[in-house]
Parts: C-alpha cells; sequence; structure tokens
C-alpha cells in the first residue's frame, strides 16, 4: 500500500473543507465577499461557524485531523528507521498526535457558546499550529540530514521544503505579533485573518510536500497476517502414565 496518498489527503481534505465553507458562507452571504487571502475580510473560523458551512467543515476537519496523526506516526517510524532514535525524530509521533487531537477539539467546538467552549477553540488553535509547525520543523531537519549522509536522494527544493515552511510560518507569526504592536483596528484583525488563512496553507503544502516525498521515494506499507504456531510445537509433550502403586 502506498503512503504517499495518505499525506496527500491529509493536506487535501481540510483545504477542501476550508474553501468549501467559505464558499458556501459568502453565497448564503454569512459572510463579506472577498478573498481572505489578501483582503482580510474573514477568518477560516468565521466562514465555518454556523449552520451548513460549520457541518461542511466539521466533516472535513475530523477525518483530516485522523489522517494528519496517522501521517505523523508513519512519518517518525520512517524517519526512525533511516536515522536511529534521535531526539528530534522522537518527539515527531507525540506531537502529532497531539496536534491532530487539537484539530479535532477546535473543529467540534466550532460554532458553540460560552468561555469554556472558547477556551477550548483557542486551545485548539494554538496547540495545533505550534506542533504542527514544530512537526514540519523536525521532519524537514531529519531529512535534511539524510541527504547530507547521501542516504535520500531527492531534488534540492523538495529536500527543503518543509524546513522553508516551516521558517516562513515562524516569520508569519511574528509578523503578525508585530502588527498587533504597532497598528490598531481595523488593520490589526485584517492582518491576523490574513495570517490565518495564509499559516493554514502552509500546513497543507506541508503535507504535500511529503506525499511528493514518498511517491519518489516509492514508500509503501505492508500488511502481514500473523503466522500461528506449528501445531507440534504447540501441543504439550506427551506423558507417560504413572505405574499404578503396587500394593
Amino acid at each position: 500500500m502506498p503512503l504517499w496518498p495518505l499525506a496527500l489527503l491529509a493536506g487535501l481534505l481540510p483545504l477542501v473543507g476550508a474553501l468549501a465553507a467559505w464558499a458556501v458562507s459568502t453565497q448564503q452571504q454569512l459572510i463579506p465577499a472577498c478573498n481572505p487571502f489578501f483582503e482580510g475580510c474573514v477568518s477560516v473560523s468565521r466562514a465555518a461557524r454556523v449552520g451548513l458551512p460549520n457541518l461542511i467543515f466539521q466533516a472535513a476537519m475530523v477525518p483530516a485531523a485522523t489522517l494528519q496523526g496517522l501521517v505523523w506516526l508513519l512519518a517518525a517510524r520512517w524517519l526512525r528507521a533511516e536515522l536511529g532514535p534521535t531526539r528530534g525524530v522522537r518527539w515527531l509521533a507525540p506531537l502529532g498526535a497531539t496536534a491532530a487531537v487539537a484539530l479535532v477539539v477546535y473543529a467540534t467546538f466550532l460554532g458553540t457558546e460560552g468561555a469554556a467552549y472558547r477556551f477550548l477553540r483557542q486551545y485548539g488553535t494554538v496547540v495545533y499550529f505550534g506542533f504542527t509547525c514544530l512537526c514540519l520543523l523536525l521532519a524537514g531537519g531529519a531529512v535534511q540530514q539524510l541527504a547530507a549522509r547521501g542516504t535520500l536522494h531527492l531534488p534540492a527544493t523538495l529536500e527543503r521544503a518543509m524546513l522553508v515552511l516551516a521558517a516562513t510560518l515562524v516569520a508569519l507569526g511574528l509578523g503578525n505579533a508585530f502588527v498587533a504592536v504597532v497598528l490598531g483596528d481595523p488593520w490589526k484583525g485584517r492582518v491576523e485573518n490574513v495570517t490565518e488563512w495564509w499559516g493554514s496553507l502552509l500546513f497543507v503544502l506541508g503535507f504535500f510536500a511529503l506525499a511528493a516525498m514518498w511517491r519518489r521515494l516509492g514508500l509503501g506499507l505492508t500488511l502481514q497476517a500473523a503466522q500461528a504456531p506449528a501445531a507440534d510445537a504447540a501441543a504439550p509433550p506427551a506423558q507417560s502414565p504413572a505405574p499404578a502403586p503396587r500394593r
């Protein structure tokens, strides 16, 4: 079973879900009509907060989170087999699993009211964005190590893709923090919305890059049934009957 379709779907599902929710919200006049990647008129959350857009968003994000968690587990196993249990690779699986859970929490409680639900949405957003960025950084660093050893042969752009995406995400976060301090409303809110849309797109591109790597390397998953032990090995050794006592 080839691995690259899993990584491709892990990035494609959230992209389709977010854009579909935005399109339906715009059509139903729930949000203003604009290009959110450049005008920043609406955030990802607001575009999928109520009604049918919310259902579309949740239907895409929950399976996408499951796939993303699975992809990070498979990536950790692949890189551990190549590099050994290094410190960065060791953290890849738990960080990826936690990011997947955070995405499920965020998508599940999007559109709900109350202080507790608001905290869960904010927790899901921060943890998902932060931990997924760390996963891109760790996986990209491991790929660079393999390329430096000569055990991984990929185009230079593909080797550096995840590290470049992670660095761009960090730059977006720093730029967003700078704008929040220097500029006031409405520019502050617009820049935050633009940053959220572009950050989400960079995550999608990270999974696409991983899918391209796995496809080029021909990585696959093999399922093998466990073999039952041999009958003679499983059966206890035969014992001769004990002699009857003499009277």
